[in-house]
């Protein structure tokens, strides 16, 4: 079977990290290529990093190549520090990226977004999730991929106080979430990761969204059902 080459975005981040080393780790793929802003302390026979400036990726649309792209790019308001830089690396930098690699021939786009994503969402961060989907939904992929998990368990560095409390939180109460609110049970971001993964070798065609629940029903091998087929954004 023909290799493919593996195009990770975010790979210095909580999924992205797991993503990356899973991916290593993944014989189908005969190259990794990340790109990233500082080079990351990993080193591979099969990755290719690559060094770019996000606001000027013109520049680099040579470099933005691939059969299947990973996105796991993603912060924080904190962070980010405005609704502007915000929305800068959830959406724009997603957004630009897919369409430059779409044009260098890659086939199918994996992005992380997050429950409750919705383009008319009260919430700023749903609302632009919800952009961000709606965004790659209309380009011209043979596939796509919208994961959407509940609070990522796992230890990110820096650490996030008001995270760490969420997922404390989270824990104690998972065993409530049954039936309808599995979806809202907290996930590890390495089961992301991994049903990312085991969905990409796959391909499934068109636009297919997995709800939390979902993703971890993929990773523990038992698939609950079908994904719904994708109509117009909404809060699956």
């Amino acid at each position: 079977m023909k290799t493919r080459t593996a195009l990770l975005l975010g790979a210095s981040g909580l999924v992205g990290g797991h993503c990356l080393r899973l991916l290593l780790e993944d014989e189908a793929y005969g190259k990794v290529r990340t790109l990233v802003r500082r080079p990351l302390s990993v080193e591979h026979p099969r990755l290719e990093q690559q060094v770019i400036d996000f606001d000027q990726l013109d520049g680099a649309a040579a470099l933005i190549t691939g059969d299947d792209v990973f996105c796991c790019l993603g912060t924080t308001m904190k962070q980010a520090g405005s609704r502007a830089a915000f929305r800068r690396v959830d959406f724009t930098y997603p957004h630009e990226i897919a369409k430059r690699a779409l044009n260098n021939g890659a086939e199918q786009f994996l992005i992380i977004t997050s429950l409750g994503a919705h383009p008319r969402s009260r919430f700023y961060y749903s609302r632009v999730k919800g952009d961000i989907e709606q965004a790659i939904r209309a380009l011209d992929y043979r596939s796509v991929q919208i994961f959407r998990p509940s609070l990522l368990l796992g230890d990110r560095h820096p650490s996030r106080r008001g995270e760490k409390l969420g997922m404390s939180l989270g824990r104690a109460c998972s065993f409530l979430m049954t039936g309808p609110m599995r979806k809202y049970r907290p996930i590890a971001a390495e089961t992301v990761a991994s049903a990312m993964l085991a969905i990409a070798r796959e391909q499934p065609k068109g636009v297919n969204i997995f709800p939390s629940h979902r993703i971890q029903a993929i990773h523990d091998g038992t698939p609950s059902a079908p994904a719904p087929p994708a109509g117009p954004p909404g809060l699956i």
